[in-house]
């Protein structure tokens, strides 16, 4: 196996397409054409864990957050950062960030904050925008389903809790071939006029060019007349943060008492409590600052998020709790949820759940 099809596999869980633009995930170190002998999962890639992909005879390390953020000018070893990234070079060990685009998956970092909170009816907090592609094509009456299925089958025409959705209209569609041309349907230096289907269909962004592929494959014309545009249309199944609802409500105390325990945190920092139970529970892991005024416009009774600063709990303003659980606390299960997706893709291979603490914060 080699370190590309791991890759293609983590791509159908949180394809990179989705990341923000700021981010850097992929493939940092290494050849996705090198053969996988084992493969390392952790939150952080420090140099420490580098030393355990080693000892594990693991030379595949998946991480959530990306080693490198920015450029590197220089690699000389005089930070952590170039002391990682000249360790894994130097012992042939590839690095592979997924970072945000696990934070805008369904069933990534937030949904983990969730299921350990046992909340209910989940919803991504701020759908992400610009990630719902539309295809329109132009097909003989004859093709059009033949040519419909098999889109269908690259993944195209899903809406929500739909498949194969599209969009057809009849009409007549005319044509010439110069002398060059080899016509399936009439004949080159006369203009034909043919029965067609207009196929309108939605996908999401990261399959485009699968599905431009099946399209070219499946059409039946030498020239394929086609059109691909982004609609503003918010993805529901793709975005940050997610709010969901407690069984029961509960006051905010005990509420935060639950976190606390649940999370393992030293402690949490929250603006003023409302007196008011807790019921609608928005989630945010990492720095989650920018949603704050979403997560109020969501009703929720509560906000967990980290990396709050002194003035942002100003904008709790009596609408809801503002509670900053710690940025490590807030995604350490991200791992776990790695390493049980890849387990169950490679059930027979070794994958290694790292156990180097990473967390830079201490609590006294």
């Amino acid at each position: 196996m080699l370190i590309k099809d791991v890759i293609a596999e983590l791509e159908t869980f949180a394809p990179t397409a989705y990341a923000e633009d700021f981010d850097n995930v992929g493939l940092l170190t290494g050849s996705a054409e090198w053969e996988v002998k084992g493969i390392l999962v952790t939150l952080d890639t420090l140099e420490t864990v580098v030393e355990e992909a080693i000892a594990q005879n693991c030379n595949f390390i998946v991480s959530f957050h990306p080693i490198i953020f920015s450029g590197l000018k220089k690699l000389t070893g005089r930070n952590y950062v170039e002391r990682a990234v000249l360790k894994a070079i130097k012992n042939d060990i590839a690095i592979y960030a997924i970072h945000t685009a696990l934070d805008n998956s369904f069933r990534g970092v937030n949904d983990m904050i969730c299921e350990r909170l046992g909340l209910k009816n989940r919803k991504i907090l701020m759908p992400q925008q610009g990630s719902i592609k539309k295809l329109v094509t132009f097909v003989p009456k004859n093709n059009a389903s033949e040519v419909r299925e098999a889109l269908f089958s690259a993944g195209a025409g899903t809406i929500g809790n739909y498949d194969h959705c599209s969009f057809n209209l009849i009409g007549s569609g005319s044509f010439r071939g110069n002398e060059d041309s080899n016509p399936v349907i009439g004949r080159k230096g006369e203009t034909h006029f043919e029965e067609e289907v207009q196929i309108g269909i939605t996908f999401p962004k990261h399959l485009e060019k699968g599905i431009l592929k099946t399209l070219f494959e499946a059409h039946p014309y030498e020239e394929v007349a086609y059109e691909v545009t982004t609609l503003e249309n918010k993805n529901q199944h793709i975005g940050m943060g997610m709010i969901g609802e407690l069984e029961k409500e509960i006051p905010e105390k005990a509420f935060l008492e639950q976190v606390k325990k649940t999370f393992g945190t030293g402690c949490i920092r929250h603006s003023q409590l409302l007196q008011k139970p807790v019921k609608k529970v928005a989630v945010l892991g990492g720095s989650g600052s920018f949603a704050i005024e979403k997560a109020a416009l969501a009703g929720a009774d509560i906000f967990l998020t980290a990396d709050l600063k002194y003035h942002d709990f100003y904008k709790a303003e009596q609408k809801l709790v503002l509670a900053d659980i710690g940025h490590f606390e807030s995604e350490q299960y991200t791992k776990n949820l790695l390493a049980a997706f890849l387990k169950k893709k490679f059930a027979n291979f070794a994958v290694v759940l790292s156990k180097t603490e990473t967390n830079p914060i201490k609590y006294f």
